[in-house]
């Protein structure tokens, strides 16, 4: 399935700094209505190694009010959450009422790497889909709107980006022994994110699957993804488009000051 993909999909610098304001705007205003409205949201990010997770989380949160959002990056359970029911530690982040609640890997780990690298028996990670799909479920029944992301690149992109970023002494430090090991299992992960994809896809907790072999491209499907998810799940309540908003024009202008400062972050 996920062979299959067009990678070669792309989005121009220029044409994404374009749309950016555009977008950014949009998602801020369906934030607040989402606060205002009581709304909570899920927001999932999984993918390989050097797909563009952080960064792709970074623009989407740029411009949002950070009393509205909360971002939990995921790693292993730490001893004493390996004590207590293993969806445990998920539950108690998850979002209050009209709050926005993003993971930057999630509880699929339990069926990713969990599952490649055998720390733990076939069967706890078997019977974790049908804990997940439960999961999700439940909290779609009460109300939350659940967001999936999968970002996808093969793997020449990510020998590519892990060479890019060794070769920078300042961020050498972001690839360590552990990424070039899952990287030599590529296919072992692949067969496993297939099966993730394919066991865990709902109504409810739909998944997106981004061809990421561009960040711009990539960015501009996560957020065009998000707001049209929120705008269905607001209905009538979503704030009207404002496309000539004086608003946007003026944020353009700002991040073009910013950058011939030297202080842009696109």
């Amino acid at each position: 399935m996920l062979e299959n993909l067009n990678l070669k999909k792309k989005l121009s610098r220029e044409d994404y700094k374009r749309i950016l304001p555009g977008l950014q705007t949009r998602l801020y205003d369906l934030e607040k209505a989402c606060w205002d409205n009581e709304v909570p949201t899920i927001i999932v990010f999984e993918g390989w190694d050097a797909s563009g997770k952080g960064t792709t989380i970074a623009a989407v949160t740029q411009r949002l009010d950070p009393r509205g959002f909360k971002l939990y990056p995921i790693t292993s359970a730490r001893t004493y959450e390996q004590q207590r029911p293993w969806l445990w530690r998920f539950w108690l982040r998850v979002p209050n009422r009209g709050e926005m609640v993003i993971f930057d890997h999630s509880w699929y780990g339990r069926v990713l790497e969990e599952r490649v690298e055998r720390t733990i028996p076939e069967k706890a990670w078997r019977q974790a889909y049908r804990d997940i799909v439960e999961f999700e479920r439940m909290l779609a029944d009460d109300g939350t709107a659940i967001l999936k992301f999968f970002l996808h690149i093969d793997k020449k992109e990510q020998r590519k980006r892990f060479q890019l970023i060794e070769s920078n002494p300042l961020e050498a430090w972001r690839v360590t022994k552990a990424d070039w090991a899952r990287h030599k299992k590529y296919n072992q992960y692949l067969l496993a994110y297939e099966e993730m994809l394919e066991l865990t896809e709902s109504e409810y907790a739909p998944w997106t699957i981004v061809e990421a072999a561009s960040k711009w491209h990539t960015r501009r499907r996560v957020f065009e993804a998000i707001i049209t998810a929120l705008e269905k799940r607001l209905g009538d309540k979503a704030p009207p488009r404002n496309e000539s908003s004086v608003a946007v024009s003026k944020d353009a202008e700002l991040r073009a000051a910013m950058e011939s400062l030297g202080g842009g972050g696109l």
